[in-house]
Formats: C-alpha cells, sequence, structure tokens
C-alpha cells in the first residue's frame, strides 16, 4: 500500500487576486430511486464515480433508515474539511496534534422563524495531549480558515437554476 501524504503546508499561502480561485470542482447528482424521492430512496452519485450511495430517510423522520442522507453528508464533510485545517494550520505552528479528533453534531430541525426547517451544527473537537491554552488557539484560527465554517457564518454562493430536459445535468 502506498503511503498517504496530508496537503503541503504551501496550501495555507495567501491567494492575491480579485476574483474567486477554484482549486476543485465537482458534482454530486441525487435521483429519485424507488420512491421517486431523493431523500426516502434517492442514489448519490459523483461525477467521477467515487461517491456512489444510497439515500434514505432516517428513521426519526419516519423513513426506513438503512442508508446515509443529508446531514449525514454535510457533517462528515464539515469534520474533514475542519480536521484538515486544523492540522494544516497545527504542522505550521510545530503544532503535533496526533490522534485529534472532530465531530460535527448536525441537527435538521422546525425553524420558528418560518415554521419550516433549519440545520444547526455543533463541532467538537478533541487534541489529546495538546495544551488547552494552544489548542483553543488553534481551533479558533481554524475557525477563521476552514471553509465550512466560513460558508456557515457568512454563507455561500449559491445560484439555482432549472435546466433544460436536453441539458447536460453536469454541467455547471
Amino acid at each position: 500500500m502506498v503511503p498517504i501524504d496530508p496537503p503541503p503546508v504551501s496550501l495555507l499561502d495567501k491567494y492575491q487576486g480579485q476574483d474567486v480561485q477554484p482549486l476543485y470542482t465537482t458534482t454530486v447528482t441525487v435521483t429519485g430511486g424507488d420512491a421517486g424521492h431523493g431523500r426516502a430512496s434517492g442514489v448519490a452519485r459523483s461525477d467521477d464515480g467515487n461517491l456512489d450511495l444510497n439515500l434514505r430517510m432516517p428513521q426519526a423522520l419516519g423513513g426506513t433508515g438503512g442508508g446515509t442522507n443529508p446531514e449525514q453528508l454535510f457533517a462528515a464533510g464539515y469534520a474533514a474539511c475542519f480536521h484538515g485545517a486544523m492540522v494544516l494550520l497545527a504542522a505550521r505552528a510545530g503544532i503535533a496534534v496526533e490522534g485529534a479528533s472532530v465531530s460535527v453534531t448536525v441537527e435538521f430541525s422546525r425553524d420558528p422563524m418560518d415554521g419550516l426547517f433549519v440545520l444547526t451544527a455543533h463541532t467538537r473537537v478533541q487534541m489529546p495531549g495538546v495544551e488547552r491554552t494552544v489548542a483553543e488557539e488553534l481551533v479558533r484560527n481554524t475557525e477563521r480558515f476552514c471553509p465550512y465554517t466560513k460558508m456557515t457564518r457568512r454563507g455561500i454562493v449559491n445560484i439555482v437554476a432549472l435546466a433544460n430536459n436536453h441539458d447536460d445535468m453536469n454541467a455547471p
């Protein structure tokens, strides 16, 4: 097995430009599955084929369970991104964070503002063996650096468009 190296610390170098500079783009397409409902019985597939999974409504929401759901996928992405950002910042600062973990809890809730739905995320970081004040500073710096944290605090550019039936659904 070929060892996997972490990304280079040079990813922390600041970008000096006027426009957003894409570094990676992916597309995931969800179809409805047996029930014709993406959340209840959907299939999610990435454009490169590395993600191919069944979506299922969790039992807590009246579904059958037996598959993942959007909240789990969001929590996984958020936790992975925060962990990766934290490890990069720790490496640059010379802080050993071996055994560190990030858990993100995502809640799908009723929104008292409009009576519909809202997501909340709770992030819990563990850094065994790292002095608390050092760990706290690292977590605060990671909050400023992690794209998921920035997205949840500032919002995200989101363009929703209806494709024509003949349009390629994988086109941006």
